[in-house]
């Protein structure tokens, strides 16, 4: 698979259920009973036979799922009980298929007082499997009691395609106390965009993508604007070293960082920009850097500034290929330096930290950014930029319109950190960690991009292969020393690792 996970609406989602359906040829009930196995089989390699399931299937086809789920866990031995959940008179013909394979008890709720005693809470699993993705309005009464009382209980919950209550896409007007609230959620072919927003975390949980063999040439035909990335879209895109190949072929790279008592960020992207393979660096950093970066960055090439603690003067060294902003600081002399540098330069350059702090209070800075170019803000610094955001889906559309309007990339760091192009794309991606909330964290991508930009990628491949390195590294260093110890240096040191697994 050399496309990244389209992200698709529910509308979109549907389509290719049915295309699939009827061009795979496959029945509907069989398209079922494929996602069942595949949930199951994630279910097995998870839950050994002491866990003990309690199945909660609404009447439509994600109910269904739940019920062939359901008798798979049953043939293999798993206690499990079956509740179906009333909500009307009327059920989808492969719900009530599943039903008749069963050939066990469906236990009924019509009023919360038949909701089961769940009393073994360390081996109790709950399998969410009520509402599925179409799902557009409120929940409330008798659902809404029973996923109340579902979230009250402290068992583990994994959720079906989609966490009940939620919407796929905006949620800013649903009401919390109707979602489910899953450890897990499987999904099928990608992720909802809801999934991968920060607000609904605490619904979704750990969501794990399923391939249920959805017809690929008609999901690559639908239009979307949200993508997921993995390992399988960077496995023919990365650049190969030649026999004879010399340091030339693989770029000079400029950072421009540091100030007194910020040195270690420089120190931070350079190193990244080395494992990441440029064939020469070279760093511009005021004079009381000098010291520091001969002695812990001995690859690099120091060139002169006349500043004593901070960046002076005007920019004027001839660099194809740059990075600024780690660590320089905010004062007046560096803000006419980078004005300088900004006027000068030709080609796209990577822009962090303190080089957006500055554009951010004087928007009009923008206009000397060269086109696709790559600005990589956290969420404070983006704020700075474009104002306050009421929800995560308002944050999204900021992105959007600041990236179009400005002909900008935006890396808006975070998890699931996602890269906005001035075509208003969005890309999210998969790998990364809570432990890489570190300081120095966002050094080590800079670093990252603007070496895969030096040794002759575009914007956009460095922008993408650089966040999906960036959080493998920092995913290898969790193993190592965990989330809660591992350093952005942890994280340097595994981008050589990172880079192996993607060219395997």
């Amino acid at each position: 698979m050399n496309f990244p996970l389209k992200i698709l609406s529910s509308k979109q989602i549907r389509q290719a259920d049915f295309y699939t359906i009827k061009n795979e040829p496959i029945k509907s009930i069989d398209l079922m009973e494929r996602a069942a196995l595949k949930c199951f089989e994630w279910i097995q390699s998870k839950y050994d036979l002491s866990y003990t399931f309690y199945i909660f299937c609404g009447s439509g086809n994600n109910g269904g799922d739940g019920l062939a789920l359901a008798r798979m866990l049953n043939l293999s031995k798993y206690k499990v009980y079956c509740y179906q959940i009333k909500l009307g008179k009327n059920f989808s013909n492969d719900f009530l298929e599943n039903k008749k394979r069963l050939e066990t008890e469906v236990n009924s709720i019509s009023q919360i007082e038949q909701f089961p005693i769940i009393k073994n809470k360390s081996e109790g699993i709950i399998i969410d499997s009520i509402l599925g993705s179409g799902l557009n309005r409120n929940i409330s009464g008798l659902l809404k009691e029973i996923i109340c009382k579902i979230n009250q209980i402290e068992v583990e919950v994994v959720s079906i395609d989609i966490p009940s209550g939620l919407f796929s896409e905006d949620n800013s007007l649903n009401k919390i106390e109707g979602i489910i609230k899953a450890k897990y959620t499987l999904c099928f072919n990608s992720p909802k965009l809801s999934f991968v927003l920060p607000e609904n975390y605490q619904f979704v949980g750990e969501f794990h993508v399923l391939d249920i063999g959805l017809d690929r040439d008609f999901i690559c035909s639908l239009n979307s604007k949200y993508y997921y990335l993995t390992k399988d879209f960077f496995s023919n895109r990365l650049k190969f070293r030649k026999k004879f190949d010399h340091k030339g072929s693989f770029g000079n790279l400029l950072i421009v960082s540091g100030s007194k008592g910020m040195m270690g960020s420089t120190v931070l992207t350079s190193r990244a920009a080395l494992s990441s393979g440029v064939g020469k660096l070279s760093i511009l950093s005021p004079k009381c850097g000098e010291h520091i970066l001969q002695t812990s960055v001995i690859e690099g090439i120091l060139e002169q500034n006349n500043g004593e603690n901070y960046l002076t003067d005007r920019y004027n060294l001839n660099y194809d290929w740059l990075v600024i902003g780690p660590g320089i600081g905010t004062n007046s002399e560096t803000k006419r330096f980078l004005i300088s540098l900004l006027k000068k330069v030709k080609n796209p350059i990577v822009l962090d930290a303190d080089a957006i702090n500055i554009i951010s209070k004087e928007n009009k800075l923008l206009s000397f950014i060269p086109e696709n170019s790559i600005l990589t803000p956290h969420p404070k610094e983006f704020e700075r930029l474009v104002g306050k955001w009421k929800s995560d889906i308002n944050k999204l559309s900021l992105l959007k319109n600041f990236s179009k309007k400005h002909k900008l990339i935006c890396i808006l760091k975070g998890a699931n950190t996602s890269i906005c192009f001035p075509n208003g794309n969005i890309y999210f991606n998969s790998t990364g960690n809570p432990g890489m909330a570190s300081a120095g964290s966002g050094d080590v991508l800079t670093g990252i991009i603007g070496s895969l930009l030096a040794q002759g990628y575009s914007p956009e491949v460095s922008s993408k292969l650089g966040v999906y390195v960036h959080g493998l590294a920092g995913d290898y260093a969790k193993e190592k020393f965990g989330e809660i110890s591992m350093t952005s240096s942890n994280i340097q040191e595994f981008i050589s690792l990172a880079f192996k697994k993607i060219s395997i």
